[in-house]
């Protein structure tokens, strides 16, 4: 049933998160504050041994720092235990005392008439497992282990075989008390006017049970044993139980891998996914019977921000990536995206698996690309437009997919990225003394970044506003680099806006041990003792001894002026800068990481496609580098004279 949201907020008002997670986690005392509702435990999704999970009473949330586990109250009932939204409502509503609404007779019948289709679907499973492992399995045991398919998979997702018989399995839960009303329900038997007795949907098939998000089988796959079949793979039809546009196979196993750190991977068929967990992958899902839908989308987002969806590397598989592409960009949100893996030409994840190793399938998911990437990719396909109107058609193609995208934010990003793209795509590559320096010999192609001097000869350039870049130069001293130490700088002189960006700085990659070490010392100590001061967080820093290096970043941003690094500038020229390093540092992640992959590809495919991939990236950086003009926009209210015009 569907509840209020005044229902559901009265339940948090009255229940405390840590109300609620400490029923299942046992509170770390040195570093847990119960007076303020702060409290630390050992994360409960994945195994640790010093405790990186906090519960916030005053924002009802919790939040794992090891493995990204989140959310409230109710999400944290449903991922932990296994139950059902609504029955972790009904479970949260008696702890708080709040009465529950008043139930449907008709949505309570449906429910009864559900769990008693469960029972049956797990009779049936019972019943397949045990025809695999009996004579009359023994060439669909034989097909498994041709495929690759061992005993400990086999028992792992509870496959079996439907003999080939029309009425064994009727039979079978006939004599079990099932009546033939809930075997059409289940979708177990095939039924109609013009058919007179209703007979065994699956024979002679390889059987694949596919349970819920709570582990109950709800529907089964089947795959022909012969080869005259109209329909190689079957699936259960549309029941009470199952709907194919809300499962996934193995969706429950891979919520569990995805808590503890594995990559949310979607693949076409069962045996990819098999293979795949058998391999190490146990974030891998599939669709079932369908292409993937916006409630799938939706259900891999609650696993993963960046789900890799696995095509294939024929014209086939990339229709697909494209319909893909096309379902996903409009409902794009801050944070939530997807990522596109291509197979090699003619290998599924199965074959590649068998025939390469599990290394050759975890270098396709390591190399998939961005969904902005793959779109660019899609509209250019690697060609610049000769004429005026062939660019101008590129443009709106490009405006016409960002405008397609709902949320404001994104959309706006998605836009400034295409038209960045664009300016360089554009842009002829000038050039410079580099090149001489190739033609002498002084160095091969594989340097940090190319252009073109003309088609199919790459050479190295670098910008001089990317040379010389201050905040781009590494750092003299090993503590940080300098925009790591704007960062970690203004967080010590303003220690509420550590607190305010808590989860994002939280999962920030610095470069350097230092960096990363005094990044989490600030966050500790800020949310152990909210409200602190700028001088007692430095003092703190200093005990477990970062006052040296502290001293040290302070001195380095003074003799490039960096400005409001001062301890007296006022907190919004601070949040403004803090803002500004932060999205500057992590574009600059993302595309150095980018840009290693773009070399790496340029040395084993020097392509015209390939070297195009890399130019654009290093377009990217100086256009990055370039926006460090911006912080010179503010700074009047801490006593800064700005520029005029």
């Amino acid at each position: 049933m569907r509840f209020s949201d005044q229902f559901l907020d009265e339940i948090r008002q009255r229940l405390s998160i840590t109300q609620v997670v400490g029923e299942h986690v046992l509170w770390d005392k040195r570093k847990s504050q119960p007076a303020r509702g702060d409290m630390w435990a050992c994360c409960p999704f994945h195994g640790e041994k010093s405790p990186s999970f906090h519960a916030d009473d005053r924002k009802g949330i919790y939040h794992c720092f090891g493995c990204g586990a989140h959310g409230d109250h109710f999400r944290f009932l449903t991922e932990k235990t296994g139950m059902s939204f609504p029955e972790a409502v009904e479970k949260l509503a008696a702890m708080a005392g709040v009465p529950m609404p008043a139930r449907d007779e008709r949505t309570e019948k449906r429910e009864r008439e559900a769990r008693g289709l469960l029972d049956v679907m797990e009779l049936a499973a019972k019943y397949f497992e045990a025809a695999l492992a009996h004579n009359i399995g023994a060439r669909a045991r034989g097909y498994l282990f041709e495929r690759g398919v061992s005993a400990g998979a086999q028992a792992r997702f509870r496959l079996g075989y439907a003999p080939d018989s029309r009425n064994g399995l009727k039979e079978h839960l006939a004599a079990n008390g099932v009546s033939g009303q809930q075997m059409i329900d289940a979708g177990l038997v095939v039924h109609g006017e013009d058919i007179a007795v209703p007979y065994d949907r699956f024979r002679d098939r390889v059987m694949f049970p596919i349970a819920d998000f709570r582990g109950r089988i709800i529907a089964f796959g089947g795959r022909a044993m012969a080869a005259d079949v109209p329909a190689k793979y079957l699936n259960s039809p549309e029941t009470e139980l199952f709907h194919k546009r809300l499962t996934l196979y193995n969706g429950q196993a891979a919520r569990k891998g995805a808590q503890e750190g594995k990559t949310v991977i979607v693949v076409e068929g069962y045996l990819d996914v098999i293979a795949a967990v058998t391999a190490g992958f146990e974030g891998t899902v599939a669709p079932l019977g369908t292409a993937m839908t916006e409630e799938h989308l939706q259900l891999l987002w609650r696993m993963s921000d960046a789900p890799v969806l696995c095509f294939d590397g024929d014209a086939a598989g990339q229709r697909a990536a494209e319909r893909a592409a096309n379902l996903v960009l409009p409902h794009l949100a801050p944070g939530k995206t997807v990522k596109i893996a291509t197979l090699p030409e003619g290998l599924d994840p199965d074959d590649l698996i068998k025939a390469q190793g599990r290394a050759a399938f975890q270098d396709v998911v390591d190399r998939a690309r961005s969904l902005s990437d793959v779109i660019w990719s899609m509209e250019t396909g690697g060609l610049v437009p000769e004429t005026p109107e062939a660019r101008a058609a590129l443009e709106a193609r490009l405006r016409e997919r960002a405008n397609s995208i709902g949320d404001a934010s994104v959309r706006r990003h998605y836009g400034q990225a295409f038209d960045e793209q664009l300016r360089a795509f554009f842009t002829p590559v000038r050039r410079d003394r580099w090149q001489g320096q190739q033609k002498g010999g002084a160095r091969g192609p594989r340097g940090s970044a190319y252009a073109s001097a003309g088609r199919g000869s790459p050479r190295l350039v670098v910008s001089d506003t990317l040379r010389n870049s201050r905040l781009l130069k590494p750092s003299v001293m090993a503590d940080a680099t300098p925009r790591e130490a704007v960062i970690l700088i203004s967080l010590v002189n303003h220690p509420p806006l550590a607190e305010e960006r808590f989860e994002a700085l939280a999962t920030l990659d610095f470069e350097t041990p230092t960096a990363r070490g005094l990044l989490s010392a600030i966050l500790d100590l800020v949310m152990r003792h909210h409200d602190m001061s700028a001088a007692d967080l430095d003092q703190a820093l200093g005990a477990r001894g970062f006052g040296e290096a502290l001293e040290r970043l302070r001195q380095m941003l003074a003799r490039q002026g960096v400005w409001q690094i001062s301890a007296d500038i006022a907190r919004i020229d601070a949040e403004t800068g803090l803002n500004h390093a932060l999205a500057l540092h992590n574009k600059k992640v993302q595309l150095n990481r980018e840009l290693k992959a773009a070399e790496a590809a340029l040395g084993e495919d020097p392509s015209e496609e390939t070297f195009e991939r890399l130019r654009d990236i290093k377009n990217q950086i100086t256009t990055v580098d370039g926006t460090e003009a911006l912080i010179e926009g503010f700074g009047s209210l801490s006593g800064r004279a700005t520029r005029s015009f």
